[in-house]
């Protein structure tokens, strides 16, 4: 292999983002609240911009279809574009003529007043009062506990130390060692206030709290006044494994525990909570706005329409035109005036191009899944990005940037864009069918099983090809750990605890 160092001159084809794309791009992204936040951040930074809020009584002075055919991006987003580093000339040319395309674009009468100013700043200020509070969080909820407690100051910053790392989605569990909190050369001394301040966050509520196992959680749950306190303590701390398997007679004979005994304590132990942190989880639902509206005409036909009516209506102001055209103005004057007028072209553009790509996105995706809307989630088809892409003629970049955080109102509720899109299967017909069918059935199964004589998933495999549905028995086991739901066997000795 023959190595040498020198100079060498190479031709090279590389692809590059316009900024006017990558703007195109993020705006796309944007679900409707956060559009409207980036709005109000560019009118703050762009004197040049000016908004009129749309009126929804109003008649659309264009379609959305003609819009999007004399859309000059349309065309940009089918793929990605090769900067050429151009002055963008054309585009200013355009603007100093766009009054007299576009009048309304540079009407006096869309100039924002002070008052007008005033009272949008009252609406966002009423906004934020009436918006409901985000309930107390888990980590809220322990340092207020804390707060009440008289304990000595290094204890009480340690505990405060590991109220910080607990997470309600994780349970509420310490999964960081104790002495990993500690500061690296310390002392056993400080190994004993660290244990104190756990003893003390996890005797707070709710109880089991920061416990560092599932068996440390239930153990910290029992109190003496339980029924079979001491039935539980023992079967939690040496036999929950035989527990989970149904092991009872290997119990029996380690504990000499009767099998009676054994069932009655296991029932006592469901009513022990194993994440006691989920439930700050549930108690915030956060707030949705759709970013599209289904509509269903007479005929029954559905056809979707992009929520903006409380988007700002953005113009370009005709002062600063005026200011542009004017040869008293200075260069540095017109410089400004030129990158703001480009900027503010740019963000207009981008949040038509939004309208027009969510509109043609959401309504091949509603054609697709019209069965799902008609007759419920057991008819839902199996969808990928790609077809939709294909069906619109965009970039599959596209479509998920589109469908990226975004909620449709349809007459089943509303659901993110995303749920449209499931993977799935084919039957012995070759009929393409989704999972969420699948699993919805397999419920359905299990329901209407005979609890006495639950089905095996080899038996459940056979009762979903009876449906017309052929999986795998690795497939039904998957699924159905997915969903919760025990083997046979334990379903089986639950229908016995029950009785």
């Amino acid at each position: 292999m023959r190595m040498s160092m020198g100079l060498e001159a190479r031709q090279l084809q590389t692809q590059k983002l316009a900024p006017r794309m990558i703007q195109s791009m993020e705006i796309l992204q944007l679900p409707l609240q956060a559009l409207q936040e980036r709005i109000e951040q560019e009118m703050s930074e762009n004197p040049l911009l000016e908004q009129q809020d749309v009126d929804p009584n109003a008649p659309d002075e264009a379609s959305d279809d003609d819009r999007d055919s004399n859309d000059p991006m349309s065309e940009m987003e089918k793929e990605l574009v090769v900067d050429n580093d151009h002055d963008n000339t054309a585009d200013f040319e355009r603007l100093t003529n766009m009054d007299s395309e576009l009048p309304s674009t540079f009407d006096d009468s869309f100039r924002q007043s002070s008052n007008r100013m005033q009272e949008d700043a009252d609406r966002r200020h009423d906004l934020m009062v009436n918006t409901e509070m985000r309930p107390e969080s888990l980590n809220d909820f322990l340092l207020h506990q804390l707060a009440e407690l008289d304990i000595d100051d290094r204890v009480e910053q340690f505990a405060e130390r590991i109220i910080s790392t607990l997470d309600a989605r994780d349970g509420g569990y310490l999964r960081t060692p104790l002495p990993d909190l500690l500061p690296p050369g310390h002392t056993a001394e400080d190994l004993q206030v660290a244990e104190e301040a756990l003893r003390i966050v996890q005797a707070m509520e709710p109880p089991g709290i920061a416990a560092t196992s599932l068996r440390e959680c239930l153990i910290n749950q029992l109190s003496p006044e339980l029924p079979y306190y001491e039935e539980m303590k023992t079967l939690i701390s040496g036999h929950l494994e035989d527990l989970a398997e149904n092991r009872l007679p290997i119990i029996q004979k380690k504990t000499a525990f009767s099998i009676e005994t054994i069932q009655a304590a296991r029932v006592c132990m469901h009513k022990l909570n194993p994440k006691p942190g989920s439930a700050f989880m549930k108690t915030y639902v956060p707030s949705v706005t759709p970013d599209v509206i289904l509509d269903q005409d007479e005929n029954g036909e559905y056809k979707v329409r992009v929520e903006d009516d409380r988007t700002p209506q953005l113009f370009i102001s005709e002062y600063y035109r005026r200011r542009l055209l004017d040869p008293h103005s200075s260069p540095e004057e017109r410089e400004f005036i030129k990158k703001k007028i480009n900027s503010a072209q740019w963000l207009i553009d981008a949040i038509n191009q939004r309208r027009g790509t969510l509109t043609k996105v959401a309504q091949a995706i509603v054609e697709h899944q019209t069965r799902f809307l008609d007759e419920g989630p057991e008819a839902i088809e199996p969808l990928k990005m790609q077809q939709i892409a294909d069906r619109v003629g965009v970039h599959v970049t596209t479509v998920s940037r589109a469908v990226d955080d975004k909620w449709i109102q349809t007459p089943r509720g509303i659901l993110p864009l995303r749920k449209f899109f499931v993977g799935g299967t084919q039957t012995e017909d070759g009929d393409d069918v989704a999972w969420d069918t699948i699993r919805i059935k397999l419920q359905e199964v299990i329901d209407r099983e005979d609890k006495s004589d639950p089905l095996s998933d080899e038996h459940l495999v056979d009762e979903m090809r009876k449906h017309g549905l052929t999986v795998a028995r690795r497939t039904v086991t998957k699924y159905r750990k997915k969903m919760g739901i025990p083997s046979s066997r334990q379903r089986k000795d639950w229908a016995l605890v029950k009785k």
